[in-house]
């Protein structure tokens, strides 16, 4: 059986698992322990495992063999032993042999906060890019557990008789194996990029600005996407319900037209081999004119979640000064006590590019798409325009590539009031100055 698609690697749907939650000092501060545990569900249920039981631990020093003390391990066998669980879902990073130690103390299969994650992104990936991207990241991964999966093996011999010596063990032929895939999918995801480049250029050319939601999962993104552009982008109350990114035309006031873009949904401890295989893909984040971060501020760990999602942001490129603007969206202001969401608003309206909305209930919206296409609009001037009235194909880009103000014609020539942006003044210049 291929390295790539061991079964005893995969989680079965239907499988009852219980959560272990390490609580460590220095970790996840400012974290609600219940939400954290909310969160592991999720992400749990995401994939169809029942959870079972939910545990967790304070550790103040976590040990190199078992992560756990060895009364919690203990606690935890127990735990599984009676919920007849199949899988423990520690909600953590852990090494190999943790897990290795892990499953040996409690004789249930291991697996961490990564490799929950990578599953989900397994299984929702739609597209051949989303698809290359997720093996990618699984392949580094897996790439540092096969002394847990290949113990069992011998070690193969290199030729014939006793000429032969000692071949290469499985464990290295795997890694070769390993190592030559992941070459072969970063060559491909090389192409997707260079492609998306292409496509960047191509839409820099036009007049259209790009704006990028992006957000902590579950945070509203794709219901907001929905609203804004009449789409039907899946939007589940699950977690990572959107994985690949999608791109649509939408109407702002004083613009004609603009490209949102609904992006994949950040999360706290994102596998670093996800943000790497990911970076494709999150490259038209780095690029777009405008960032929404949308944010659920119903969450109890709100705060939390906009310090995780500015640092996936840092981590590409795409936070820091002369980087795109950025507007926080507060979203889910209906899921608030009526006294909560008042003093939410009020906070919000203390506060530059920070707005309150519901995208389920439509309420808010309108503000929100005001104040974006506001900042569009920064940066802008007004040009006096005067062209013959037979010169269509300047009036036509005109038209296309700023806010008409004012137009009157007298005689043979038609003057303009246009609102435009200093970029696309300078290509009218260039493609359209002899008119001038």
């Amino acid at each position: 059986m291929s390295v790539f698609n061991r079964a005893d690697d995969d989680v079965a749907r239907g499988a009852r698992a219980i959560i272990a939650l390490p609580e460590m000092g220095g970790g996840g501060v400012g974290r609600d322990t219940d939400a954290r545990l909310d969160e592991a569900a999720g992400l749990a249920e995401a994939i169809g495992v029942v959870v079972a039981d939910r545990l967790s631990f304070k550790v103040r020093a976590p040990k190199a063999g078992t992560l756990f003390g060895s009364g919690q391990v203990q606690a935890i066998a127990d735990a599984a032993e009676q919920a007849e669980a199949e899988l423990i879902i520690v909600d953590a990073a852990v090494t190999p042999i943790q897990q290795k130690n892990l499953e040996s103390a409690t004789k249930v299969k291991v697996i961490d906060r990564t490799g929950l994650i990578l599953e989900i992104f397994g299984e929702r990936a739609a597209t051949a890019e989303g698809r290359l991207q997720v093996e990618l990241a699984h392949l580094d991964y897996q790439a540092g557990r096969l002394v847990r999966s290949w113990t069992h093996l011998e070690r193969q011999r290199g030729g014939f008789g006793f000429l032969g010596g000692p071949g290469e063990t499985q464990i290295e032929s795997d890694r070769r194996m390993i190592r030559d895939r992941m070459a072969k999918i970063r060559k491909d995801l090389d192409q997707v990029t260079r492609t998306r480049a292409l496509h960047r250029a191509r839409r820099q050319k036009a007049p259209w600005p790009v704006i990028a939601l992006v957000g902590y999962t579950n945070a509203g993104k794709s219901t907001l996407f929905n609203r804004l552009t009449r789409a039907d982008v899946m939007a589940e109350n699950l977690l990572f319900a959107t994985l690949d990114p999608t791109m649509r035309e939408v109407a702002m006031p004083g613009i004609e037209k603009a490209i949102l873009s609904d992006t994949v949904g950040f999360i706290s401890d994102l596998p670093t081999q996800l943000v790497a295989a990911f970076r494709a893909t999150l490259e038209e984040v780095v690029s777009a004119d405008l960032i929404i971060h949308v944010r659920d501020i119903s969450h109890p760990d709100s705060e939390a979640q906009r310090i995780d999602v500015e640092r996936v942001l840092e981590e590409i490129g795409a936070a820091g000064e002369g980087d795109s603007p950025l507007i926080e969206a507060w979203n889910k202001i209906d899921a608030l006590p009526a006294n909560e969401a008042e003093r939410i608003r009020a906070e919000a309206a203390r506060k530059e590019d920070v707005v309150t909305l519901s995208a389920l209930t439509g309420e808010g919206v309108d503000d929100f798409v005001r104040c974006t296409a506001d900042r569009l609009r920064e940066g802008t001037h007004v040009h006096t325009v005067t062209l013959p009235v037979s010169a269509g194909e300047a009036t036509a880009w005109l038209h296309a590539n700023g806010e008409i103000i004012d137009q009157r014609t007298e005689g043979l020539e038609t003057a303009f009031e246009v609102r435009i942006s200093d970029a696309a003044w300078a290509r009218f210049r260039a493609q359209h100055g002899a008119l001038l």
